[in-house]
């Protein structure tokens, strides 16, 4: 079918196609435009893709990229269908704007592993059009059809004539045509790049330094600052005398912020060094006498004050419980741990009359521009956030603290500033990992049959942590700026109270344990004791995992049963979580351990709708906990990038083992008592395992693979352990002594 184009566009697309088109994808839910521009006009937030006229293609990237593979997954899913390679395409990181919103979750926000899940339909939709659109265009210029064109790698090819064009050569006639908006997709027998080992698209920048990090960032007449915050959660500054700080060399001014206290000066050396100098004073406040001690006696005397809230009862436990032969009971522990990114939290700010520019690695560009709002008393317009590569993320930087001292400190002082936290400051001051305690009983019948399931989580809750700082963005662009702002600090005055107290985050892996056992009672008792907490790697599946898995463990052993036989004889129900149960004993040789002294021990777990099992093999010297091997299979849906996805298992297995091991935030006086990777030790090198990583099959939709490989390696360590020594571990970090 032809499309009748003005005899203008017509002659400049024949002749030199000079001129960009701007591609407003049509993505549904999205909000974009069904409109394309030509002709240099200057991009649009609410575009995906751009066609410059020398052929260069910009895709804007609406997830962030901290080492998960957004970069290149999500690049790959356009490219698939644009039938262009991904290597051709442009990446810029989107900006703050609504068109760019993860629909899960109402924000401009990655994480929860949901960046391919959340965009893979979209993207290819997008692609696709675009890609018919083009060919549209193609058809009108070799005045034919466009069903006797095709595309391939940026080519327009009209069969009956063999003549070609490029997409460039046809963006002027594209732009007076709409947008296609049902064009078939491909199949996965027709990808080309989907599911293919592909290279990351991010290797030759972050090789050879060209990959601009928060801590990168450099600007004309910018300033470094380093805070002092108080040692104790809750904690307000009382006095500050910086007479000898401010004579030290380089420093411009020292001053007091809503966080406490900061050296602004010429670099970061300087103001590290000066603000040693300030002679600090606070009042600790009511946290002072705080120990981890006392944190968990608080959840277990709340454990036994309270039946607490009911997040799953099936079946009568309470009378399984009457009529049990045999009741096992456990009790298990989960600590705060760190994010400890490997790039500490950083930002760069520059505070004018009319604007605020922030320079940050963040996972939430729209909380980054409230909490800007907030501090600048400039509207969200005037805000920008230019969004950086991610020197690591694992949920840590979903919130902008490091963010709101850069914008108070240039605020005040007019000028770009940069604040660098060190590690230090980073380990005192994190937002943690919640810890949680668990009261659990199993009940067996005469046959040894698992009849019972009673779960008691005990915990605070992110949600309630957490949502205040997310509320001021859930509002449409037109809302009046201080009615957000009102909204925004109601929220933080009832956190924890309330609604925001329902956390499904708390229970996520134990109340929906998916074992065929009749009578299920999962409960949780909210117990908080204001210590900072947040998103985790993998959340509240990261201590759930370890608790159901281990404890289901000492069922099957109490029971005489082979682990993983009994996991196996209860998921007759869910296939999937079955199928990579049976592939990871097949390919991890279950019940042949690789040499003599080596244990192993299983567990599977889904998460993040991916389906992930692991055994790992341990053997014990001196006393010490020696992880040789470690098997993972995972069901991930339809792979993207099968590359990626081995690497994020390797990584999750390696974070996991690091909190396994070793992770663990204490407090004493009020005060964390780690402070660097000396006391808060990652697993090294040496201490690496052998792993071997196997990717199921399938055409089902993509699911999370940043997340869903850590949950199951505590637990299938763990049971490894009690393999080896016959004693049960039941609280993280695993120690025999």
């Amino acid at each position: 079918m032809t499309t009748a184009i003005s005899r203008r566009h017509f002659l400049k697309a024949s002749a030199t196609a000079a001129g960009g088109l701007v591609i407003a994808a049509n993505i549904p839910g999205f909000g974009l435009s069904n409109n394309a521009h030509a002709g240099g006009e200057t991009f649009t937030p609410n575009a995906f893709l751009e066609f410059a006229p020398d052929g260069e293609i910009t895709f804007t990237l609406p997830r962030i990229e901290m080492g998960q593979g957004t970069y290149t997954g999500l690049t790959t899913v356009i490219a698939e269908e644009l039938e262009v390679d991904p290597k051709r395409i442009k990446i810029e990181f989107a900006p703050y704007a609504s068109d760019y919103i993860n629909k899960d979750y109402g924000a401009q926000m990655t994480g929860g592993s949901n960046s391919i899940s959340v965009h893979f339909q979209e993207l290819r939709e997008a692609g696709a059009n675009t890609r018919q659109l083009l060919i549209n265009a193609a058809a009108t210029l070799f005045n034919g059809y466009a069903k006797d064109c095709d595309a391939h790698d940026g080519v327009i090819r009209h069969r009956p004539t063999g003549k070609t064009v490029t997409y460039a050569d046809v963006l002027t006639i594209a732009a007076d045509l709409s947008i296609p908006s049902d064009t078939e997709l491909k199949q996965p027998a027709q990808f080309k790049y989907i599911g293919k080992q592909n290279k990351r698209l991010d290797v030759e920048a972050k090789t050879f330094g060209k990959a601009e990090y928060g801590i990168d960032v450099q600007k004309e007449g910018m300033l470094s600052a380093a805070v002092a915050r108080p040692p104790v959660h809750g904690g307000k500054l009382l006095t500050f005398d910086a007479t000898r700080a401010a004579k030290m060399p380089g420093v411009e001014k020292v001053l007091e912020i809503y966080a406490g206290v900061a050296v602004v000066a010429d670099t970061y050396w300087h103001a590290r060094k000066a603000l040693q100098a300030v002679d600090i004073k606070w009042d600790h406040g009511e946290k002072a006498g705080l120990t981890t001690a006392k944190v968990f006696e608080q959840y277990q005397q709340a454990a036994d004050d309270s039946d607490g809230r009911e997040i799953r009862g099936e079946g009568d436990f309470e009378e399984s419980l009457e009529n049990a032969a045999t009741v096992i009971e456990a009790e298990y522990k989960a600590p705060f741990l760190a994010h400890a990114t490997m790039e500490p939290q950083n930002c760069t700010a520059h505070v004018q009359e009319d604007r605020c520019d922030i320079w940050a690695p963040t996972q939430v560009p729209d909380m980054a521009t409230t909490h800007a709002a907030d501090i600048t008393g400039l509207s969200f317009n005037q805000s920008h956030v230019h969004t950086t590569f991610l020197g690591g993320g694992f949920g840590r930087r979903l919130i902008t603290d490091f963010i709101g001292e850069a914008v108070a400190i240039s605020k005040e002082i007019g000028k770009p500033v940069k604040v660098v936290w060190s590690r230090e400051d980073d380990m005192a001051h994190d937002s943690y990992r919640p810890a949680s305690f668990n009261r659990l009983k199993a009940t067996m019948n005469d046959s040894g049959e698992l009849i019972g399931w009673h779960h008691k989580v005990v915990g605070p809750s992110l949600i309630g942590h957490f949502a205040p700082s997310i509320i001021s963005t859930q509002f449409p662009e037109f809302t009046p700026d201080s009615l957000v702002k009102l909204v925004g600090k109601i929220g933080k005055a009832q956190s924890g109270k309330g609604p925001l107290a329902e956390d499904p985050t708390s229970t996520e892996g134990a109340h929906d344990i998916p074992y065929a056992i009749d009578n299920i009672d999962v409960r949780y008792v909210h117990s908080d004791s204001d210590i900072p907490i947040l998103f985790w790697r993998s959340v509240g599946h990261s201590q759930n995992a370890f608790v159901v898995e281990s404890f289901l463990d000492e069922v099957a052993h109490a029971t005489g049963k082979d682990p993983y036989e009994f996991r196996a004889s209860l998921l007759k129900e869910d296939p999937r979580r079955l199928a990579v149960l049976k592939k990871v004993a097949e390919v991890g040789n279950w019940g042949k351990p690789s040499a003599p002294n080596r244990f192993q021990g299983i567990a599977v777990h889904k998460s993040f709708k991916s389906y992930a099992a692991q055994i790992a093999e341990v053997e014990i010297i001196n006393n010490q906990i020696k992880v040789h091997n470690v098997t993972c299979v995972v069901d991930c849906g339809l792979v993207v990038n099968p590359d990626i996805v081995e690497m994020q298992m390797e990584s999750c297995i390696i974070f996991g083992l690091t909190a396994a091991l070793y992770g663990e935030i204490t407090h004493k006086d009020g005060k964390v008592e780690q402070t660097n990777f000396h006391n808060y030790r990652p697993l090294r090198m040496n201490e690496s395992p052998d792993i071997h990583v196997h990717i199921m099959k399938s055409n089902e939709p993509p699911t999370g693979v940043g997340e869903p490989g850590l949950p199951p390696i505590l637990p299938a360590v763990a049971n490894a352990v009690f393999a080896a020594t016959g004693k049960r571990l039941r609280e993280a970090p695993l120690r025999l002594s």
